[in-house]
């Protein structure tokens, strides 16, 4: 049980607010000031909520694995009508990737789902790339040292809200501070002319990620403009005469003012209150004031996410922000069963709405400026359990951009053989062979930040060989 604290207080309230927070001031490490923050950049996070099926979304197109597989999945392939000659998980079916390095994979050759084709374009063009086999790791780890007790492992593996909050913050449930919120502490910092108010920003409420100890999160509402202030709404409170006055008495509530407490919690809550309306007030101007994006975004939930995250980077000059980061959710990932009707689904609403979101960027001038990555509680158990997949750990993940040095493959994607010993020896789950450490340094390495400042963000990154993986 988390013990309640004003600290821990502060940061389940303070990050959202009542109507979409933001920033207070704090001290960080002497070393802050070593940060990048020339130009500008942003990072977004697509979270996959529920754990996506790696096995089912890198898919083997040379024969040897491609049976390989289909033999150990053999229930999950029978649900996809494997071997009618119109399934999307028929050999014939799957488009090919053309890597670079497809040498280092000896015969082996990968693909996507037909569902996933926006992205498998974007890959072979050179503006995407796949990371095999990221998780949450405290050093290298194999099947024997993963068997061996004592041996350094993740708390609370294939637990859905442990391993989510792992992902993010480099620790279980209940840990306050995420690694996106510690980057744009450090860069804030490094940048005294950025407004802090919206370094960082959600689409889809509070979230650890985006949790910092200088910096409270934004909370953008979706949807267009119209959706960020509902006290303009003339249907909300009527258009009579006495209206205007009372959206005016309602503000004035939302931003506690005249109100006082001696509470020191209460303190803390109001004077959030009060910069969560600040904050609106500055934002809605200068989102209603943007040209409008004349990419057509689908009509899907994530596409709306990342059209506000697009509308949001339009106006970061006006918002005097130089380094952003974003968190976007997708949910519906947990695949126990339905997988080949469900999967299938989720990849065409990621690949539509990230292509569509990467047009938009051209639009605007920023493709190469925005850096956009996967992350997902964890991989899928290799064994299905008959129409669908179980909780599993390491899994491969998409980064895209146009600072992504794609059409290539990194990490590593292991072959089927169940005894190998990057496998559990249980269900076939995934050992990671790419921490989630390495993983984000890289990302924020690329965002500006010193080998020194991202030792301190993680310390366990100096228990593995190569900090920096070169994919952007």
């Amino acid at each position: 049980m988390t013990q309640l604290s004003r600290r821990n207080f502060l940061t389940a309230t303070g990050a959202a607010g009542l109507l979409g927070l933001t920033g207070t001031m704090a001290s960080l490490a002497p070393n802050a000031f070593a940060a990048n923050t020339s130009g500008y950049k942003a990072l977004v996070c697509v979270y996959l909520d529920g754990g996506m099926d790696q096995a089912d979304t890198i898919l083997p197109c040379d024969e040897t694995s491609y049976n390989a597989l289909k033999d150990l999945r053999s229930g999950l392939y029978g649900t996809y009508n494997v071997g009618n000659g119109q399934s999307s998980r028929d050999l014939e079916n799957i488009n090919l990737l053309t890597p670079t390095n497809s040498a280092d994979f000896g015969s082996r050759k990968f693909g996507l789902p037909q569902e996933l084709s926006p992205i498998t374009d974007m890959f072979n063009a050179g503006n995407a790339a796949i990371i095999g086999n990221v998780g949450p790791l405290i050093e290298p780890t194999t099947r024997q040292s993963f068997e061996t007790p004592g041996n350094k492992l993740p708390k609370r593996l294939f637990s859905h809200n442990d391993q989510r909050s792992t992902w993010m913050s480099q620790g279980t449930e209940g840990t306050m501070y995420g690694w996106g919120g510690k980057f744009a502490d450090i860069l804030a910092e490094a940048d005294a002319t950025q407004n802090k108010q919206f370094s960082t920003i959600s689409t889809d409420g509070n979230n650890v990620f985006l949790a910092g100890e200088s910096i409270r999160q934004f909370s953008a509402p979706v949807g267009g403009a119209s959706n960020y202030n509902y006290l303009t709404r003339k249907w909300y409170l009527s258009s009579g005469s006495q209206s205007d006055k009372a959206r005016e008495i309602l503000k004035e509530h939302f931003a506690s003012l005249g109100q006082s407490t001696s509470n020191l919690y209460m303190q803390d809550l109001m004077g959030y209150n009060k910069l969560s309306v600040d904050n609106l007030d500055a934002f809605l101007p200068a989102i209603e004031k943007a040209a409008p994006i004349q990419t057509v975004f689908p009509n899907t939930k994530l596409a709306k996410q990342l059209r506000t995250v697009a509308e949001t980077i339009s106006i970061q000059s006006e918002l005097n922000v130089h380094r952003q980061v974003f968190y976007v959710r997708l949910g519906g990932f947990d695949t126990h069963d339905s997988q080949a009707r469900k999967l299938p689904e989720l990849h065409t609403e990621l690949a539509q709405a990230i292509s569509t979101f990467y047009a938009a960027l051209s639009e605007i001038g920023m493709f190469d400026n925005v850096t956009l990555f996967t992350a997902s509680d964890f991989g899928r158990t290799l064994i299905d359990n008959g129409d669908g997949t179980d909780h599993g750990w390491g899994g491969h993940q998409f980064v895209v951009g146009g600072a992504v040095n794609g059409n290539r493959i990194y990490g590593t994607l292991p072959d089927y053989d169940l005894e190998a010993t990057y496998y559990t020896k249980k269900r076939g789950r995934l050992i990671p062979s790419v921490s989630v450490d390495q993983y984000a340094a890289t990302l924020g390495a690329w965002f500006g930040l010193s080998p020194a400042e991202l030792q301190t963000i993680f310390p366990n990154l100096g228990n593995f060989d190569n900090n920096n993986l070169g994919f952007v």
